[in-house]
């Protein structure tokens, strides 16, 4: 009998876990985004420049080195910071300067943000600046676009295919 009644207490117990569990699991609720709005999301992971430009080596320096290290030029390892901003019809809505990740600073710079925006009509501009200029930019893309509510639209960057991407 008293097995029993341990065992009805457990099997409570039990199903007052799964009640909770099944609640939690729908309360309370959690919306992403603003579905009147547009959202914007700026994505990218870049290197930029060397703090020092690499070194060209002498044959003599070359022929020092072990048979494994032979490289024909000596690079620090320090990167540059990336400086970006986003534009949104002449507004800047975005401006970062991102440092390098990295024990040694020696490592790409990440970004990932998102911003709400009113739906409708607009000119994107997004710039990028990688390397040890003061001013001005190193990649630029403006564009027209039309963003949707509820709808997220993307800034992606890849040196390799031209800069910026708007999708």
């Amino acid at each position: 009998m008293r097995r029993a009644v341990s065992m009805l207490f457990q099997a409570a117990l039990y199903v007052a876990f799964a009640a909770g569990l099944g609640w939690f699991a729908s309360n309370p609720s959690y919306r992403y985004a603003d579905p009147a709005m547009a959202s914007v999301k700026v994505s990218l992971s870049h290197a930029a420049d060397r703090v020092e430009p690499c070194v060209q080596l002498t044959p003599e320096q070359i022929a020092k080195l072990a048979m494994n290290m032979k490289q024909t030029e000596a690079c620090e390892r320090e990167r540059l910071p990336l400086h970006i901003e986003i534009d949104i019809d002449g507004d800047t809505l975005f401006s970062l300067q991102a440092e390098p990740t990295g024990l040694w600073s020696d490592g790409p710079s990440s970004v990932y943000e998102r911003f709400d925006v009113a739906p409708g009509a607009h000119r994107v501009t997004a710039r990028l600046r990688d390397t040890a200029r003061t001013d001005g930019w190193d990649y630029e893309r403006s564009d027209n676009v039309f963003l949707e509510a509820g709808r997220y639209f993307t800034v992606t960057f890849k040196a390799e295919t031209g800069g910026f991407n708007f999708r």
